[in-house]
């Protein structure tokens, strides 16, 4: 089912950080807040604040109708690969703009984001 609910992005307060297998990923003080109708928030991370050599782009890619085409990166730690565990639009629609060179992950009991 789509979600034709608007799309708001604001600059998410404090600082936030991603760990994997027990690295820290990344650490932004300049996060960002995707709300998308009923689906839980999602924390966007500038690129440039990631440790990308931990990231492995995948073939794998879906669409919104909202945002675009998502790109997705596998998280590569020392013990195990985390599968199409991040997603970016690398050319997002006009209304979004504002993700671009942007990052998000897929929270699990293996990814971690959080404000700390």
């Amino acid at each position: 089912m789509l979600s034709t609910a608007k799309i708001t992005i604001r600059q998410a307060p404090g600082t936030w950080v991603v760990r994997a297998g027990g690295a820290v990923l990344g650490e932004t003080r300049a996060a960002l807040e995707l709300t998308e109708g009923e689906y839980p928030p999602v924390i966007y991370f500038p690129r440039e604040d990631i440790a990308t050599i931990f990231l492995e782009e995948t073939d794998h890619s879906t669409h919104c109708p909202h945002k675009g085409d998502a790109s997705y990166f596998s998280i590569v730690t020392k013990s195990k690969t985390i599968q199409n565990a991040a997603w970016s639009y690398e050319a997002p629609l006009a209304d979004v703009s504002r993700i671009k060179d942007y990052l998000a992950f897929y929270k699990s009991d293996e990814v971690a984001v959080e404000r700390v």
